[in-house]
């Protein structure tokens, strides 16, 4: 609190308990006390308790404000107290090199002028006030390179990020000058290719570099929204699976030394975006642990225009990292001999302990929030302070030249270098020379359809034996012994439906794992499934020993992991898309506890998983598993939001699938695994509660054995009566099985039922082959159990409708237009779902204009709804 953290020179904090006076001891007493009664390093050499004192003020009361006495490890505490006061890491046989900071703070200065000065009022987000941002990166990433570390994940908002580009990935000049000019785009890295394309400092870059030369370490930036924060869990899941040796079969093995994530902070956002807090608490958890990220707040101060006393309630804007246990460090960005000091102690504590570490990086904010923002509008006062303060290359340049480390205009003279520098690199800019943009290459015509995904049953019955193999001395609970006795027996009957959900998914995977395709499976409740079904993981009821089957298996060629997830979804899939995205040739699957729950993670779902291929090129390919389905559980245990991903698609930009049978997953699953070298896509499965284990949504193991994915699915009931069909039902999802269990199905010999397993891409070919079978077709009926704006309808409806244009009438059914997904009565429920497959047995065909049959959500008061059409009227006339 007594530390001069504040490059503008505010006043300390302060403690009055520092103060001799308030112990009622003089200078002189502390003189004649033997330096020994102050335990440390630092009485080193000391001859009084008053030189002891001194010494530890040029420690705490400098330029750096220690915080790590909220650490509960006494061996971490000692450490750092250690190094802090013994100024290990300000070592004078280490020293910082004077000469090379000032150019390359030089460098990094006139870059951001330079960008100010050709390109006035162009967003470029300028890190000026923070410079020594990138020294410290260098230290820190420098210490990696020597430590061994093979890749550096750095995740960082929009604030110096061209600046980390161009000067610690070495991103070309010429590259980030052409996003100014803009004619065209000069793309030589990989992350920069898209579509659509992203605004210059949201983009990544990935390079192999020190000291200017190509090297063993790899580091990545990968892209980032303008969301702050949100890409800390993406970094966290790359780092998470840059480390991760999974060639072996069993649990992989995490190597910590063989990563490192930064993540780069804003001041106001850490106190201020949630995503944070769930990212800190990732860093201890087995299943996303990284062995340590290094955050750096680029603390400038100040949050677009709002203050500090009006964006946090700590002290420091540090203050969340504290109730994770992670030590902290407070440094003055004009200080550069601190800040280096700081770097090497977050990397050391780093490589002793593998926990996070935190610099508060404090500097200011030398322009406004963007280059077209007026920062003297609200913060007058601050920004005539700032006018008049010299920046750190000024002050360290007049540092060096007062001690003759350089002589007087040597740094003008380098400014006038780097500043000419890049006015040629500018003017060498020929829009003929640089190449278009081209989006990525498309993959193999026809490769989901081609995809091989039957498994031969005797390959099934091996693998599903050694599923059932135990450890020795395992003691298994009771009721889950009985269900694996009947387990041992699914396979036996090829043609009898004895494959649930869960069996035909362990299979599925175990027979990836033996294609040698790693598997990571995490989410709320995972390992056991939250409706119980899955138990992938065992537990011994008498030692509480842990086993999972499918990291025994003994046909496995590479390794298995299964986590329960922390209680958020945000940042597990931020996470998750990362990890899959660093490493594509594994399968990532994330399960949402209910699927209604995944809208929590509405930010990851529409900055990374659905639109990264068309903003930077990336290929994706995260499995997201939503429990989805109407059963009278209300208005949060219904609906996964299936229309919310269909209004997403776009461009091929994910599959989505509703399947209705055991073997459907099975195949889909399997198609996934194959297609991530040769078309990785993200697929969202829309995946069963109370089918789980229903007889209608069992499989053969024929079917697993000889099938295969089918996009449509046509009624077999309906093959020997064709002429007989006048009315063809397209449904998705447990609607299938409401219908084909109703009594009115025996009862209506001329409907049809076609089910639509997957929504997109859309198989609107597949669905033209089911309608041209019926010669006597008059109508086609979409039926669903979500609302009419909700569901699969309304992305269906117009693509259906050029369909059967002029041929048959395209009729609905389902509920009513709703705000709420579902109706919180389960006696409402019942009746508006018998009231939906009753119309859709209806032998009534449609006439008139209306090509709507809306069940309304209120079915025993049909008065509400010509209320709240009343209303709707009223606010909106």
């Amino acid at each position: 609190m007594d530390a001069r953290i504040d490059p503008l020179r505010s006043k300390p904090l302060g403690d009055y308990s520092l103060r001799e006076e308030s112990h009622g001891i003089t200078e002189d007493d502390l003189r004649r006390l033997p330096a020994s009664l102050i335990v440390g390093p630092i009485a080193a050499g000391k001859r009084n308790a008053y030189e002891v004192i001194q010494a530890l003020r040029e420690v705490y009361s400098s330029t750096i404000g220690y915080d790590y006495g909220h650490l509960r490890d006494p061996e971490e505490r000692k450490w750092l107290h250690e190094a802090a006061e013994s100024r290990r890491f300000r070592d004078p046989n280490d020293p910082v090199d004077a000469q090379a900071l000032l150019e390359r703070l030089t460098q990094v200065e006139v870059f951001e002028h330079f960008l100010h000065r050709t390109f006035p009022g162009k967003t470029r987000f300028s890190g000026e006030g923070l410079d020594m941002l990138i020294p410290v990166l260098d230290e820190v990433i420098g210490a990696a390179a020597e430590a061994s570390v093979r890749n550096v994940l750095i995740g960082m908002a929009h604030r110096a990020r061209l600046n980390v580009l161009a000067h610690i990935l070495h991103k070309p000049y010429t590259e980030i000058l052409a996003t100014f000019r803009d004619p065209v785009r000069a793309r030589n890295f990989r992350e920069d290719l898209g579509w659509t394309g992203d605004v210059k400092y949201h983009l990544g870059a990935r390079k192999a570099i020190k000291g200017g030369e190509e090297v063993g370490m790899v580091i990545t930036m990968p892209p980032n929204p303008s969301h702050l924060e949100a890409v800390n869990p993406v970094a966290e899941g790359m780092a998470r699976a840059a480390g991760t040796i999974v060639d072996q079969p069993g649990a992989p093995r995490f190597d910590p030394t063989r990563t490192l994530p930064i993540l780069i902070h804003g001041d106001a956002a850490f106190s201020g975006q949630g995503v944070v807090a769930e990212t800190l608490n990732f860093y201890r958890l087995p299943g996303y642990s990284t062995g340590g990220t290094i955050h750096i707040i680029a603390d400038n101060q100040l949050g677009y225009t709002t203050t500090v006393q009006e964006y946090r309630s700590a002290l420091y804007a540090s203050g969340p990292a504290r109730g994770f246990r992670i030590p902290l460090v407070h440094v003055n960005a004009d200080d550069p001999v601190a800040c280096i000091e700081v770097a090497r102690l977050a990397f050391a504590y780093r490589a002793r302990f593998g926990k996070d570490f935190l610099i508060d990086l404090v500097g200011y904010r030398r322009y406004g929030h963007n280059e077209g923002d007026e920062p003297s509008f609200t913060q007058p006062l601050l920004y005539e302070k700032i006018a008049k303060h010299p920046t750190v290359r000024e002050q360290w340049a007049a540092a060096l030249t007062k001690r003759g480390i350089v002589s007087p205009g040597w740094p003008e003279k380098l400014v006038e270098e780097k500043m000419q520098h890049l006015q040629q690199v500018l003017e060498s800019l020929k829009p003929a020379d640089l190449p278009p943009d081209e989006p990525p290459e498309p993959p193999p015509a026809g490769a989901a359809r081609q995809a091989k995904t039957a498994v031969p049953l005797d390959k099934l019955r091996a693998m599903n034996e050694s599923l059932l193999q135990l450890p020795e001395g395992f003691n298994l609970h009771r009721k889950l012994e009985r269900a694996r006795s009947r387990r041992a027996k699914v396979l036996d009957d090829p043609d009898a439906r004895t494959i649930d959900w869960a069996t035909a998914e362990e299979l599925a995977l175990a027979s990836i794992l033996a294609d040698g395709i790693a598997v990571r499976m995490t989410g709320e409740d995972v390992e056991r499934g939250t409706f119980s079904q899955r138990h992938a993981v065992f537990h011994d009821v008498k030692t509480g020993q842990k086993y999972a089957p499918l990291q025994g298996l003994a046909q496995a060629k590479a390794a298995f992991e299964i986590h329960n997830s922390p209680l958020t979804e945000n940042a597990v899939v931020g996470f998750e898309f990362g990890y899959s995205l660093q490493e594509p040739g594994r399968l990532v699957i994330w399960e949402a506890q209910y699927g209604d729950f995944v809208n929590g993670a509405q930010v990851m779902i529409d900055e990374f998983v659905v639109s990264a291929r068309a903003k930077w090129g990336l290929t994706p390919s995260l499995v997201m598993l939503l429990p989805h389905g109407y059963e009278g559980q209300g208005p949060d245990h219904s609906s996964a939001r299936p229309e919310r991903f269909l209004q997403l698609a776009a461009e091929t930009n994910m599959r989505i699938a509703n399947c209705t049978t055991a073997a459907q997953y099975f195949h889909l699953l399997r198609r996934q695994a194959l297609l991530l070298r040769v078309d990785p896509l993200p697929l969202i499965v829309m995946t069963p509660k109370s089918l789980l284990r229903h007889p209608l949504v069992a499989s053969s193991p024929r079917e697993l054995a000889e099938g295969g994915w089918q996009a449509v699915i046509d009624d077999a009931v309906s093959n020997q009566q064709l002429d007989g069909i006048h009315r063809l039902v397209l449904c998705s999802g447990k609607i299938y099985v409401d219908l084909v269990s109703s009594e009115l199905r025996s009862k209506s010999p001329n409907v049809a039922i076609c089910r639509v397993e997957q929504l997109y891409p859309f198989p609107i070919d597949d669905i033209g082959q089911v309608l041209r079978r019926y010669p006597k077709l008059q109508e086609v009926v979409w039926v669903q159990e979500e609302p009419e704006n909700m569901g699969a309808w309304e992305f269906a409806r117009p693509i259906l409708s050029e369909l059967v244009r002029g041929q048959w009438r395209l009729r609905y059914i389902g509920r009513s237009r709703s705000s709420s997904p579902a109706e919180g009565s389960a006696a409402r429920h019942a009746l508006n779902q018998e009231a939906i497959v009753q119309q859709a047995f209806s032998a009534r065909l449609s006439e008139g204009e209306d090509d709507m049959v809306l069940v309304e959500n209120v079915a025993d008061n049909p008065g509400r709804k010509n209320r709240a059409d009343q209303n709707h009227r009223a606010r909106t006339g």
